[in-house]
């Protein structure tokens, strides 16, 4: 991890073990830090129900916001101060979260925009066991949302984008108040590799992937005017953190691909000798196509343990007869053409077959066999 605690020792303001750490990710925020994270503290002292510490993660300000994050840390119980080299909300959040003990891990915007009351609905299901992730929604029944057309424009068009490039089912990638599991955390943040603002999405499209329960709350926001995140900056980081995550999908996916197909033509060379076509294909087909899914489940849509195994393996089989009757339906053709075709031609119709097959098997695997579950629910 690139990033580094500096200036003062990390457990400056440390108490003990919380059940929450309510991470506050700032970069020059000197104005409104001191009083957004003395309303913040007082709401947890007071109204709270878990006991929960506040985490300023100040990362690479150039104005005097590490000074009042330290004094803040000294001043109030249950908070403590972070400094790091290098901004970016993703690195600010991976090195609070990992030198965190408590067991659920929470951020929030420093503005306070979501309503604080959202907080111990947002955690309650987290610390129960329920749910894994938990994310505020400012798009979903239930919230209420003040804020400019702009900002609501390009957010619903970019969970539109997720929705449909990356086939996510959660409804507000961006809204900067999420939760998680500390296990859990400890699982993903390995293979997050983004450390500015696509790392929440990141976050939550691998979640997704492994099977995780993914909590949403409906939540109040007041979008804060003097904002200093660069809207058009921040889409387009976006906009290329989902195109490599699709590109990283398809490419997982056409390596596996490319191997099943050499290894099917092996095999249905090696049983064609013994047995008729159709009968070679289906076999070699079979055979193939299992390890074909088993290799997409964990590769390419990164699910691992056995929770769904038999369902996913179920469907694969579905994924198999739509190829088999791809290949078999070519083999067909090619036999009424010709009684007696070469195995070289035989060959040929099956490659150009399975190129069809494949298309249509990362159609059905990726919006079918390995589509996320809607897991999300209401707390509210």
């Amino acid at each position: 991890m690139t990033a580094t605690y500096l200036a003062r020792p990390a457990d400056i303001g440390t108490t003990l073990t919380p059940a929450v750490d309510v991470v506050i990710p700032v970069h020059n925020e000197e104005l409104e830090l001191a009083s957004n994270v003395r309303q913040l503290h007082d709401y947890l002292q007071d109204e709270f129900p878990f006991s929960a510490r506040i985490t300023i993660t100040d990362n690479a300000s150039t104005d005097d916001t590490w000074r009042v994050a330290i004094t803040l840390a000294e001043e109030l119980e249950s908070v403590r101060a972070i400094q790091l080299p290098e901004k970016g909300r993703g690195r600010a959040l991976r090195a609070a979260w990992s030198g965190s003990d408590a067991r659920v891990l929470a951020y929030m915007d420093v503005d306070l925009s979501t309503d604080l009351a959202a907080l111990a609905p947002l955690v309650a299901p987290l610390l129960s066991g329920h749910s894994d992730v938990a994310i505020g929604t400012r798009l979903t029944r239930g919230s209420h949302v003040i804020r400019g057309p702009k900002r609501e424009v390009i957010s619903r068009a970019y969970n539109l984008i997720l929705h449909t490039v990356l086939r996510t089912r959660f409804s507000d990638a961006q809204c900067g108040f999420k939760a998680i599991r500390a296990d859990r955390a400890r699982e993903l943040l390995p293979l997050v590799s983004d450390e500015r603002w696509f790392f929440d999405t990141e976050l939550l499209v691998l979640a997704e992937r492994r099977g995780l329960r993914i909590h949403e709350v409906p939540v109040d926001w007041v979008d804060d005017p003097d904002s200093r995140v660069d809207i058009v900056t921040t889409a387009m980081d976006d906009l290329r953190g989902i195109a490599r995550l699709w590109r990283s999908q398809f490419l997982r996916f056409g390596a596996i691909g490319g191997a099943s197909t050499f290894a099917y033509l092996l095999l249905y060379l090696a049983v064609r000798t013994t047995l008729p076509a159709q009968a070679a294909n289906a076999l070699a087909l079979l055979v193939t196509a299992i390890a074909n899914t088993a290799a997409n489940r964990r590769m390419t849509f990164g699910v691992r343990g056995r929770q769904s195994l038999l369902r996913h393996h179920v469907q694969g089989l579905g994924v198999f007869a739509a190829a088999l009757a791809v290949t078999s339906l070519s083999l067909a053709a090619l036999h009424t053409l010709s009684a007696t075709p070469s195995r070289v031609t035989e060959v040929g119709v099956l490659i150009v077959a399975n190129l069809a097959a494949t298309v249509l098997r990362f159609a059905l695997l990726r919006g079918w066999v390995f589509r996320p579950a809607v897991t999300t629910g209401d707390a509210r």
